[in-house]
């Protein structure tokens, strides 16, 4: 066999074809985001929602009722910069009110 001949199995598929790419898969942390860590975000738990006209508006003082258009114990909407991500419920967390999350929102799942 001659120089310029090669064999068959120096084309052969090696046992690790990933070991031979190029392109190195890293996983992705939490360093990986520290640019954006100090971003600021508008974040609002929505209880419920209501209309009215500027009238009411102005009749209402300390202890008047406003009616929602949720029931008790539905689940609360949870914006971050206007746009819907999640929903969740109210708890009380050492005499403070808090949102725990139990649906998280993804693109196009918003029914609003």
């Amino acid at each position: 066999m001659s120089d310029t001949e090669l064999k068959l199995d120096e084309f052969a598929p090696s046992e690790n074809p990933m070991a031979e790419m190029s392109i190195e898969m890293e996983e992705k942390t939490g360093t990986d985001l520290q640019a954006v860590y100090d971003v600021p975000v508008s974040i609002s738990a929505v209880l419920g929602r209501a209309s009215m006209s500027v009238a009411q508006l102005l009749q209402l003082q300390s202890g008047s009722v406003l009616d929602l258009d949720r029931k008790v114990g539905e689940a609360i909407d949870i914006y971050v910069n206007n746009r819907l991500v999640a929903r969740g419920e109210v708890v009380i967390v050492d005499d403070r009110l808090g949102v725990t999350m139990t649906e998280i929102i993804k693109d196009g799942d918003a029914q609003v």
